[in-house]
Parts: C-alpha cells; sequence; structure tokens
C-alpha cells in the first residue's frame, strides 16, 4: 500500500479538507456556549487566537447570554463581529433570533416584520403559515433586497435549519439477526451496500450481505444494476435462498418472485465415444446464474 502513498499530494490534501471542514461549519452554524477552540477556528472570521479567547471568557464568565456579549471577548472587534457572528448561534438566551442564521445586522428588518403582523418574534419564529403569507417586497429596503427578506423569511420559519439531507437508515426486523433466523419467502427491509456488474449486495441485518441478482432487481430488464439502485439506497427484499454452509443469502426486489427459484439448465457434457466404454458417462454440471455471481463476488 505504501507504492501508493506518494501519489497524494498531503498539502493539497489538508487544504482540500480544511476548506470543506469550514464550508459545513459555516453552513449549519456553531453553538458558541459548547463548541471547542477546534471548531470555532473554523468559523469564517475567527482565528485560532479569538476562539481560544471565546472559550476562555465562557470559562470565567459563564455562558453567553448573546450575540452582543460577544463584542467583549478580547480581539472580538467590529469587523470579526460582522463576519463572524451570523454563524455562530447562542441558544436559549435572550433574543430568540440569537439561536437563527440571521445575522445581528438583519435584526431591524425581523423588527420592522415583526410590527408588521403585531407579533413577537418567540410566536412567529417557527409559524410556517403566517411568514408564507408575507411579501418579501414588502420589508425590502435600499440595504435589504427581496432576496435577502426571502431568506430571513425562510430562517424564521424554520430556525437552525440543517442544509444536510434527511439521513435515513434501515429498519431491520426484530429477531433476524443471523442466517440461521431468514426463511425463504420473508420479506425484509435493507440497504444497499454494494453495487456490481451481476447484481447488488444488500444488508438486511444478519452480519452477511445477500445478493440481488441482476435478473431479480426489477420486473424489467435490466442492462446495468447502477441504473436501478446505488449504494445507500434503502430496498425491500424478498428472501428466495439461504444456503448456511456457504454462507450465502439470494435475494430479490421483485417481491412476487417465488422464494423457491427455479435452478438454472443445467449443462451435460458426455465423455467421447472411445472413453464411454471404460466408465460410465460422468454428467458435469454447471450452477446457476446466482452461484456464479456469488463465485465472482468471492474472487473481487
Amino acid at each position: 500500500m505504501g507504492q501508493y502513498q506518494h501519489d497524494v499530494n498531503q498539502a493539497q490534501l489538508a487544504r482540500t479538507l480544511t476548506a470543506t471542514v469550514e464550508d459545513c461549519v459555516n453552513a449549519v452554524g456553531v453553538d458558541v456556549n459548547t463548541a471547542s477552540v477546534a471548531l470555532l477556528a473554523r468559523v469564517s472570521g475567527l482565528s485560532t487566537a479569538i476562539a481560544q479567547n471565546i472559550v476562555t471568557h465562557r470559562d470565567v464568565n459563564g455562558r453567553f447570554g448573546s450575540r452582543e456579549v460577544l463584542r467583549d471577548v478580547p480581539r472580538f472587534g467590529a469587523k470579526t463581529f460582522e463576519q463572524a457572528a451570523g454563524f455562530l448561534r447562542v441558544t436559549g438566551g435572550s433574543n430568540p433570533l440569537d439561536a437563527s442564521a440571521v445575522h445581528p445586522e438583519a435584526y431591524p428588518v425581523v423588527k420592522r416584520i415583526l410590527a408588521a403582523i403585531g407579533r413577537d418574534a418567540k410566536a412567529v419564529i417557527g409559524d410556517s403559515a403566517t411568514l408564507k403569507a408575507l411579501n418579501p417586497a414588502q420589508f425590502a429596503d435600499e440595504k435589504f433586497g427581496v432576496p435577502t427578506i426571502t431568506d430571513i423569511l425562510r430562517e424564521l420559519e424554520k430556525p437552525g435549519r440543517d442544509p444536510r439531507p434527511e439521513f435515513k437508515t434501515a429498519t431491520f426486523r426484530a429477531g433476524i439477526e443471523a442466517l440461521k433466523d431468514l426463511q425463504a419467502g420473508m420479506i425484509l427491509e435493507g440497504v444497499i451496500t454494494n453495487v456490481t456488474n451481476f447484481g447488488a449486495f444488500v444488508d438486511i441485518g444478519v452480519h452477511q450481505d445477500g445478493l440481488v441478482h441482476i435478473s431479480a432487481l426489477s420486473n424489467k430488464f435490466v442492462k446495468d444494476p447502477r441504473e436501478i439502485v446505488k449504494a445507500g439506497d434503502l430496498v425491500r427484499v424478498k428472501v428466495i435462498e439461504v444456503d448456511e454452509k456457504r454462507k450465502r443469502i439470494a435475494l430479490s426486489m421483485k417481491l412476487s418472485e417465488p422464494s423457491t427459484p427455479k435452478e438454472a439448465p443445467k449443462t451435460v457434457r458426455s465423455m467421447p465415444p472411445s472413453a464411454s466404454k471404460q466408465s460410465p458417462k460422468t454428467p458435469i454440471a454447471t450452477d446457476g446464474a446466482m452461484a456464479l455471481a456469488f463465485s465472482k463476488a468471492k474472487r473481487a
């Protein structure tokens, strides 16, 4: 493996990793009352020294009650506040907006919105129906345009929203934990772990992935399994066959498929006529498509 290590530019890899982490931190935000120095240092506008000052101030004076208190942190000047405040969250503080991605500079806009509808911030935050009924253009001015107002309303609708897609996991059936627990005909939920040219492997919670052969991925003809599934997909599969001895599980995404599949036709090759006189004909059978696929997977 060592022969490949020199192919990776370590400096470039470090820069790329740092940039990716910073993008994630700035997209999701950081709780200023719980974040470490290392995490705070990734926030736009904050250096390691300022991040350390934030943590030291927190240790000495207790939790930050608002974003405004950040101005008391040494070296946390006006420029730093302008750059970083929108990414720093203060939950449970005096101002509910401090827990959102709305920058303090935009608080006056929120105040105009609240005055127009006659409600306070706590009552409005999360009220999707009220916020969606508002016209962003009504609150726009020379400093904050319609796109910015739209973003503010969206943030108020779901403050601190996580930009990442919802993470779903397969729900494995209780009591199905090993190959011995499987029975032909069971319909289970699983997650695709790998896709190959001959099918897809599925984790169904028994510490041994099962194989959905390409012919069992869909009721229609499948040329490439990747057109049907990809790694991470949640799928429902039917147990077709279980071979405990060889630790093989044959699955199908065609849920109406019989659980005792027909074996592939066996090819019999007879011995030459001259040899038949010395010994009986010896049939040489070939395995079915499923067995061949497992064989390929084993060699891979």
